[in-house]
């Protein structure tokens, strides 16, 4: 005899894409399949469609939902389309709809079209248009000199106007690039060699990486921005800059002014000269990914989650590679640099004593804190008040974990040796801090939770902190964005939100909505509240950003500190802003 064929049994969670699903929605029919319902993972749908939530069906077995049929049209077309066409519907119902579907990518579309509506008072002076510059040779041997004279004649200033600059094309060597087609990287993704990857600036200089090679401009009174050099060409495209540019005729002489690019594992230092050109220092290797890069006073700092640090000194020429706990987080106060691990510990070296406080040819790396609940540092930020006695600063620490805490400790000049003491927690924030800033009238700390801020006031007595934070914040809001920063074949690293500024007046955030976006939003740190746009003179997409406050000039008549805003266009143009928050 043979065997029957087993029956198969239908399981909600298990029916085929294509079939049609009929919704009976507050009494009006819609039919669409169960793929266009359910490319959404857990939300009311899925849910509804796997068994989990029980349903209801009507006399014609449709499925019953209890909600408004005129809402509902347009959040359906949104999941066939996924385009957002809400004409007829109020955008607070459409919302609030789309929130009780659990429909997550329309709820932060929803959300990015309310803020955007709001009105912003005003934009920002354009001041300043960097043409891109001509691609360098490769780079052959240490030591070469590379910058502006190579050219053959002074440099060139930046073109100032307040209209929008001529159409420059694509210049030189580097213009002939971008018309032709850019090998593949190692990810698989092309590699645009015309593209602005990351911005910096220090004092009065910035720096600008593209993908095999950098520049670095310093503002003069007289003349403006002046490229002083250009680096080689490298063989890998840069994924870290930093820049130093402290004040002319400094203790270390030509040392005074670097700047530091690296990749992968490794990192490429070079001395730049105040009226042009440079000269490369050397090549330094971590032996695992460089995640951070950046100056605490003239020594060099590399670090990496692995919990692998590199220090370069100035006055040395010495290198040093030190392992310590898995780095989550870092600040520097002075010549303190302080790590936060995912142990839960705040570490700090002293760099300006660096290699003297070393022991057995290793960094000095001492334990200042650790989190009560062992929660990794996840975010840290150091303030250093004024100097109230003759035994130093009165040092506050704000520090976010991977479990959404928010913790100030504070140290005494007078205590040092007992180490820092927990002044108060906050538990407001559900996912992990990604960012925190402590200044001198706020205390700003940013979650994962599509960049979610809270900030509290901070309330202080001859420079001290003196008050606790109030338990109920300042503000909330969030710094939207609809996809991750790093599109567009851009880096990261170039579109961190902040916050940015000096930490004894306002700070900024800067919003970024689309990675293709050629505006971009700047936000009061403590409110939220938008205060202006910069937008891109010639539509191009924004890929890389940085503020700079930098001195003041006196053709402008500033009586303090500008705030500028350099924004990297693609094709690669530098547009310069500046104001005043």
């Amino acid at each position: 005899m043979a065997a029957a064929a087993p029956t198969a049994e239908w399981f909600p969670g298990l029916g085929p894409p294509g079939e049609v699903i009929h919704l009976n929605v507050g009494g009006k029919r819609f039919s669409t399949s169960r793929q266009t319902l359910t490319w959404i993972p857990d939300s009311f749908f899925s849910s509804l469609l796997s068994g989990r939530i029980s349903t209801l069906k009507d006399e014609t077995g449709a499925i019953f939902i209890d909600r408004d049929p005129t809402v509902f049209a347009p959040i359906l077309n949104f999941l066939r389309t996924k385009e957002l066409d809400p004409r007829g519907v109020h955008g607070s119902s459409l919302l609030h709809e789309a929130q009780f579907y659990g429909l997550t990518p329309l709820v932060r579309r929803l959300q990015l079209r309310e803020e955007l509506d709001r009105s912003s008072c005003g934009n920002v002076l354009f001041n300043g248009y960097l043409p891109p510059p001509v691609f360098p040779m490769k780079r052959r041997n240490r030591h070469s000199l590379v910058g502006p004279q190579q050219a053959g004649g002074r440099p060139a200033p930046v073109r100032r106007s307040n209209t929008m600059p001529p159409n420059l094309g694509n210049a030189g060597l580097l213009g002939r690039m971008l018309d032709e087609k850019a090998p593949p990287s190692p990810s698989g993704l092309p590699e645009e060699p015309g593209m602005v990857r990351l911005v910096c600036g220090h004092h009065n200089w910035i720096a600008v990486a593209y993908t095999h090679f950098l520049v670095c401009y310093r503002l003069k009174e007289a003349s403006g921005w002046q490229l002083v050099f250009s680096s080689p060409r490298l063989d890998w495209p840069i994924e870290r800059l930093a820049l130093t540019a402290r004040v002319l005729g400094g203790a270390l002489g030509e040392h005074d002014k670097m700047v530091a690019a690296a990749t992968g594992s490794e990192i490429l230092l070079w001395a730049l000269q105040a009226e042009g050109g440079g000269s490369e220092i050397g090549v330094f290797h971590l032996g695992v990914p460089v995640e951070a890069l950046f100056f605490v006073g003239n020594q060099l700092i590399a670090t990496s989650h692995t919990g692998r640090i590199g220090v370069w000194n100035a006055v040395t020429k010495h290198w040093q590679v030190q392992e310590v706990q898995p780095i989550t987080s870092y600040d520097a106060a002075g010549s303190f640099l302080l790590l936060g691990c995912n142990n839960g510990s705040i570490y700090y070296v002293d760099v300006q004593k660096f290699p003297l406080r070393m022991k057995d040819n290793d960094l000095l790396v001492s334990e200042l804190y650790r989190d009560p609940a062992e929660d990794g540092v996840t975010a840290l930020s150091v303030y250093l008040t004024p100097k109230t006695s003759d035994s130093g600063n009165w040092i506050e620490i704000a520090y976010g974990t991977s479990s959404g805490g928010v913790r100030v400790i504070v140290q005494h000049p007078e205590t040092v040796g007992s180490g820092p003491q927990l002044f108060q927690t906050f538990t407001v924030h559900r996912s992990p801090v990604t960012k925190i800033m402590l200044s001198e009238k706020h205390l700003i700390s940013v979650c994962a939770d599509n960049n979610h801020v809270r900030t509290w006031s901070v309330t202080r007595f001859r420079g001290m902190i003196s008050t606790q934070p109030g338990s109920t914040p300042l503000a909330s809001f969030k710094i939207l964005a609809l996809e991750s920063a790093d599109g567009h074949g851009g880096c990261s690293a170039g579109n961190d939100i902040g916050p940015y500024g000096e930490r004894d007046d306002q700070q900024v955030f800067i919003q970024k909505v689309v990675p293709s976006a050629s505006q971009l939003f700047v936000r009061l740190s403590s409110t939220g509240q938008r205060v202006c746009s910069v937008r891109s003179v010639d539509g191009s997409p924004t890929t890389a950003f940085t503020v700079l406050e930098c001195e003041g000039s006196r053709r402008l008549g500033s009586p303090r500190p500008s705030t500028g805003l350099g924004a990297a266009l693609a094709p690669p143009k530098i547009k310069l802003n500046e104001t005043s928050f």
